[in-house]
């Protein structure tokens, strides 16, 4: 067929570049375009459907990034093999398995923390907790029988600015995303919530929402965050009673939202009694400004996890509601699941209790902070932002390059990032640019020679970026 192919949008409602992606989408599916298949360049097909070069290049970015089709750099965009296998977030197994067989792949999609002692720390308490009474691995939990739990919580979150908390304010989630979803199931009213997010954020956001049958809209930013009159706007426009935000550490982005402008925010959402989500698991380091549960206790709910800086492996998170919804956050998570497991929650409870976990920690922040020195060694020369206790870069690509592109030439060379749109909402617009999660688990040279590799492609961006 080589590059030719007359497409046709038909009578296809939404945006140009979905109709575009459809269309696609359906050729494959319906055997027009096998395996294999070179699509027209970005220009050519544009000329054919009378659309602009850039909706094309919109619509192969998306079905780039969905591994419909690849990209090969100098070549151009071929329909690509059906991926079997799960490509996204933890869920990569196969990801994980090829690094430990191939030395030249690397996964930097997920930030995944430095082993500074943990992980014997761990098979300590799993040791411990295999020496219980028999009942209490027999029988259902209790909410007394979590108090140690939640009291080992308050501790841990001493330092969070995030105002008085005591354990029954606790309640323990399956990790950060499970703690999201419920305060959600706690907040939701009527038929129709919308939930609010920036612009480019979480997509575990996202997907919370929509599991609930929630619309998204999504809040314009500037380098502070959220600018206050759009989101007094949406909040007039779309009648949403929530916000979700990561003011600390702002996923992908890095940025952070200073205290003045979290106080302009609080203003915003007390005058409209919208509630406020924030997810604080991103961070690493010391909490730089007064958490939205501070400022606004009676409309914010905060979400945390041990994920990014001691292991996810336990699926652990803690959830706090605001100041008389405890029960209410409670009950979302007593009816759906009864409770975190009890023998995972008491080894969490040894861990954070462990008089050795404060110097690991530190341990662990300056091991991961020697990572992102390379990353930013490496990659400084370029438009890149980051922090030493942020576990991710966000780098914004130069002239020549576009996020699609450039991370399936990334792939090409064996090293895995993730590309803006999979953080922009589905009718939202993206930037070129790209995430790089810091990758403790390879050795700090191997981490290096990956780095050099993106430099290199950035160095030498490609004469066109369709092919």
């Amino acid at each position: 067929m080589g590059t030719i192919w007359n497409a046709d949008l038909g009578k296809k409602s939404g945006p140009k570049y979905q109709r575009v992606a459809e269309t696609i989408r359906g050729a494959i599916e319906g055997g027009n375009l096998t395996v294999g298949t070179k699509l027209p360049p970005v220009r050519d097909l544009a000329y054919q459907l009378s659309i602009t070069p850039g909706t094309v290049a919109r619509a192969y970015t998306v079905l780039t990034d969905e591994g419909i089709l690849k990209a090969e750099v100098g070549r151009g965009t071929f329909v690509a093999e059906k991926m079997t296998p799960v490509q996204d977030d933890v869920w990569s197994r196969q990801l994980h398995l090829k690094e430990a067989k191939d030395p030249g792949h690397i996964s930097l999609f997920s930030p995944r923390v430095a082993d500074m002692g943990q992980v014997a720390a761990m098979r300590q308490a799993l040791q411990q907790v295999a020496q219980s009474e028999a009942h209490a691995l027999l029988n259902y939990p209790t909410r007394d029988a979590y108090r140690p739990v939640r009291e080992a919580v308050v501790q841990w979150l001493a330092t969070a600015p995030i105002g008085a908390v005591t354990e029954r304010d606790i309640v323990l989630t399956h990790g950060g995303q499970n703690g999201l979803m419920l305060a959600m199931q706690a907040i939701f009213r009527g038929n129709d919530p919308v939930v609010l997010v920036e612009d480019l954020s979480y997509a575990g956001f996202r997907r919370s929402a929509e599991m609930l049958r929630a619309r998204v809209r999504g809040v314009a930013m500037d380098e502070y965050g959220i600018r206050p009159e759009s989101l007094e706007l949406m909040i007039r426009k779309t009648g949403a009673t929530v916000l979700c935000t990561s003011p600390e550490v702002h996923n992908p982005t890095g940025l952070f939202t200073p205290q003045w402008r979290r106080q302009e925010i609080v203003e915003v959402v007390r005058k409209h009694n919208v509630q406020i989500i924030e997810d604080d698991c991103y961070r690493i380091g010391e909490a730089r400004a007064p958490a939205y549960r501070s400022l606004a206790p009676e409309l914010s709910w905060y979400v945390t996890s041990i994920s990014k800086l001691l292991t996810p492996s336990l699926r652990v998170g803690f959830a706090v509601g605001p100041d008389g919804r405890s029960n209410d956050l409670r009950r979302a998570a007593e009816y759906g699941y009864f409770g975190v497991s009890q023998p995972i929650a008491e080894v969490t409870r040894i861990l954070l209790s462990d008089l050795r976990t404060p110097e690991l920690v530190t341990n662990i922040r300056h091991e991961m902070a020697r990572y992102i020195k390379v990353a930013v060694n490496a990659l400084g020369a370029f438009d890149v932002t980051w922090s030493s206790d942020v576990p991710f870069l966000w780098l914004r690509l130069p002239a020549g390059w576009r996020a699609g592109p450039f991370t399936s030439a990334a792939e090409l060379q064996g090293v895995q990032i993730r590309s803006a749109d999979e953080f922009a909402l589905r009718d939202g617009r993206a930037p070129h640019a790209v995430r790089i999660a810091i990758n403790a688990h390879i050795s700090l040279e191997r981490f290096e020679g990956a780095m050099l590799r993106l430099r290199h492609l950035l160095d030498n961006p490609p004469e066109t970026i369709s092919g």
